[in-house]
C-alpha cells in the first residue's frame, strides 16, 4: 500500500481498532495460475504476545482454502470509513477533488484448522463478535447438525507477519480542516466517522 508519511500510522492500537470496527475483510491469494483470488469475509482479530492473529473460514467448495494450503502467505485488507472530499473545503479555487479513507493491510501466514473442536471454537469467537445471543441457539442445534455444518467449512488462522495502517484525512492541508470537519460532521455515517477521526487527530480545531 502506498503510504505517504503524513498518512502513515505505526500505532498497533489504532490498527487493531480499525480491524475490529471493520471486520469484513478481503483475503487475497494467488490461484494456481498465479492470478489474484479474492474472498470477502468477516475475520476475528486476536492479539497474542504482541502479534496479531486473524481467524476465519470459507465454505468447503470455495477453492481459496486450497490456495492457502499451497501458498500460505497471503494479503488481508480492511477498509474503514471513506468519503469523497470536495474542493470546496479549500479557501481558493485552484484545487481538485479527492477521497479520504482509513485502511489496514496485513501480510499473513495461513494455517488450516482441521479438527472439529478448533473449528467450533473459531465459530464461537465470530458469533461473539456479531451476535453473542446466537451461541445458545448454535449449541441447541444438536451434535449431528453441528458436525455437518463444521464439515462444510474450511477454517484457518492467519498470523500477521507485517501490517500497514493508513489514515488519509488530508492531514497535509490544514487550510481545509475546519471546513472538512464541518461538512463531514453533517454527512452520512462514513463522513461522520471521518469527522470523529479528524477530531481525534487534532485536525480542524478542538
Amino acid at each position: 500500500m502506498y503510504q505517504p508519511p503524513q498518512f502513515k500510522s505505526d500505532d498497533p492500537a489504532v490498527a487493531a481498532e480499525l480491524m475490529r470496527a471493520n471486520p469484513f475483510a478481503s483475503l487475497i491469494s494467488n490461484d494456481d495460475a498465479g492470478f489474484p483470488f479474492v474472498t470477502h469475509l468477516p475475520l476475528h482479530l486476536e492479539e497474542r504476545e504482541g502479534r496479531f492473529v486473524l481467524l476465519g473460514h470459507v465454505a468447503k467448495p470455495n477453492p481459496h482454502w486450497r490456495h492457502l494450503q499451497a501458498r500460505p502467505q497471503a494479503l488481508v485488507t480492511f477498509v474503514g470509513p471513506h468519503a469523497y472530499q470536495s474542493p470546496k473545503v479549500y479557501p481558493d479555487l485552484q484545487r481538485v477533488p479527492s477521497w479520504n479513507y482509513l485502511a489496514v493491510h496485513c501480510r499473513v501466514q495461513a494455517r488450516l484448522l482441521e479438527d472439529a473442536p478448533a473449528k467450533d471454537a473459531l465459530l464461537k469467537k465470530l458469533i461473539a463478535d456479531h451476535e453473542p445471543d446466537y451461541v445458545a441457539q448454535w449449541q441447541s442445534l444438536g451434535e449431528a447438525f453441528a458436525q455437518k455444518m463444521l464439515a462444510g467449512i474450511a477454517a484457518f488462522e492467519l498470523e500477521v507477519l507485517q501490517w500497514a495502517c493508513k489514515l488519509k484525512v488530508n492531514q497535509h492541508r490544514p487550510e481545509a480542516h475546519a471546513r472538512m470537519r464541518e461538512i463531514y460532521a453533517a454527512g452520512n455515517e462514513d463522513e461522520r466517522e471521518l469527522a470523529r477521526w479528524m477530531q481525534r487527530l487534532g485536525l480542524g480545531g478542538a
